[in-house]
C-alpha cells in the first residue's frame, strides 16, 4: 500500500473515532444534565459566568486570634532542586474557610464528614451592608429572613444563607478585625434566633458570613455558633465578592478539604450566577 493511502487511512479513523467520542461525550452531558447534578453547570449557562468567593491567604491575612494562620517552610527549590515544593502549617479556621459541625460539638461531623452533596448548594443572601455601615455589631436577624423570604419566596432545601455585611472590603486593614482598646472586635454575625430560625423552620444545611466568625465579633459566648453547628450543619467565614452574587438564583460550589478529624479548613468557594 502507498504511503499517502496509509496516511489518508489513519486519518479516516482517527476522525472516526472523534466522531465517536464526541457523540458519546454529548450523549454523557445530556444524562447528567437530567439530574440535580448538573444543575450548577445549567445555572451558569445562563450568563452570569463563576464569581470566586474566596480570598486569597498568607500570613497577612486577619485571623479571629491575630496571629498568623499559615506558615511557610521551602523544603525545595526551583534553582537549587530544579523543582519549588513548600511544607505548610495551617490554623485550620484561617483565610475563607469550613467551620465542620465537630468545630463546636463533641461529635459532630468532621469536615472530611460532611456530606458532599451538601456541599452545592442554592446560594440565599441576606443584604445587611447598609446597616453594618451605622453599626459594626449588627447582626442577621429573623425580621431579615423574613423579609428575604418575602422578596424571594421560602428558602431552597439545601441552601447555604449568607451574610453579605458589606465587611470584606475592610480586608488588608485593621477595620477587619476592628478590635477596641480592650481587645473586643466589633463585625456582624448571625444573631442566634436566625439560626434557630434556621435550623427549627428550613432546610438550610449551611450559614455563611463575610467576616472572620458566624457570631458577631463582641459575642464571647459564640450563641450561633453553638445554635448551629451541633446539628450537623456547616458554617462558612470570610467569603469574598458576596456583592457580585444575586439575592437568589446562584450556586455555591464549596470545596472543603477532607483531612480526617478536621474541625474545618481553608476553602475554595465559588458561586455559578
Amino acid at each position: 500500500m502507498c504511503d499517502v493511502c496509509v496516511m489518508n487511512s489513519v486519518k479516516d479513523r482517527m476522525l472516526s473515532r472523534r466522531s465517536f467520542f464526541r457523540a458519546g461525550a454529548a450523549a454523557g452531558a445530556g444524562a447528567v444534565l437530567g439530574t440535580g447534578l448538573a444543575r450548577p453547570a445549567m445555572a451558569a449557562s445562563h450568563g452570569g459566568g463563576v464569581v470566586d468567593m474566596t480570598h486569597t491567604y498568607d500570613e497577612s491575612f486577619p485571623t479571629y486570634f491575630g496571629e498568623p494562620g499559615i506558615s511557610y517552610d521551602k523544603g525545595a527549590d526551583f534553582a537549587n532542586d530544579g523543582f519549588n515544593l513548600y511544607s505548610l502549617t495551617v490554623n485550620e479556621h484561617t483565610g475563607t474557610h469550613v467551620d465542620a459541625p465537630l468545630h463546636f460539638s463533641a461529635d459532630g461531623h468532621s469536615v472530611d464528614e460532611i456530606p458532599v452533596e451538601s456541599l452545592v448548594c442554592a446560594l440565599v443572601k441576606v443584604d445587611i451592608a447598609a446597616r453594618a455601615a451605622e453599626d459594626a455589631d449588627t447582626t442577621v436577624t429573623p425580621d431579615d429572613l423574613k423579609a428575604w423570604i418575602a422578596a424571594h419566596g421560602d428558602i431552597p432545601e439545601g441552601a447555604c444563607v449568607a451574610m453579605d455585611s458589606g465587611w470584606s472590603a475592610k480586608i488588608g486593614s485593621d477595620g477587619f478585625r476592628n478590635a477596641d482598646d480592650d481587645g473586643v472586635m466589633h463585625f456582624p454575625g448571625f444573631h442566634v434566633e436566625a439560626a434557630q430560625m434556621l435550623v427549627e423552620e428550613t432546610g438550610a444545611r449551611a450559614i455563611a458570613t463575610d467576616t472572620l466568625s458566624l457570631d458577631p465579633g463582641n459575642s464571647a459566648s459564640f450563641d450561633a455558633h453553638y445554635a448551629w453547628l451541633p446539628t450537623n450543619r456547616y458554617g462558612i467565614e470570610n467569603l469574598a465578592n458576596l456583592g457580585n452574587v444575586p439575592a437568589s438564583g446562584a450556586t455555591l460550589i464549596v470545596g472543603a478539604p477532607k483531612h480526617a478529624r478536621g474541625t474545618g479548613g481553608p476553602a475554595r468557594v465559588f458561586a455559578m450566577v
